[in-house]
């Protein structure tokens, strides 16, 4: 297999995204799900759901690893197809903008919740 050359422009792009990326991995890991308060003792993955939503951010952020992995090797002239690259950074995007808008949607849910009147 011959290795893609790539111009120092278009390097310069990939680098971007990839930073942009990164830099949004890390603010998602420091945004912090509210407790549920009394209901589940104040632990969030209490339960079959807060198991799921554990095990689909542990699946979103080996995503986000392995595009980091991908990117830093072809970066370093690893033997690596660009359209790899490139494919598992899209799905780690893709997987992350999921989790951010099921997040939403969550916190929607809870508001909706606390607005009830009782």
């Amino acid at each position: 297999m011959i290795p893609v050359q790539l111009n120092p422009a278009s390097m310069m792009n990939l680098a971007d995204v990839y930073r942009q990326q990164q830099a949004a991995a890390e603010a998602a890991r420091q945004v912090e799900m509210p407790s549920a308060g009394g209901v589940s003792g104040g632990q969030a993955t209490s339960g079959p759901f807060g198991q799921m939503l554990t095990q689909f951010v542990g699946e979103v952020n080996e995503k986000q690893a392995i595009s980091g992995e991908m990117v830093n090797g072809l970066l370093s002239g690893q033997d690596i197809p660009l359209h790899r690259v490139m494919i598992a950074m899209e799905e780690a995007g893709v997987a992350f903008q999921m989790m951010v808008e099921v997040r939403n949607k969550l916190l929607e849910g809870y508001q909706e919740l606390m607005r009830m009147q009782v």
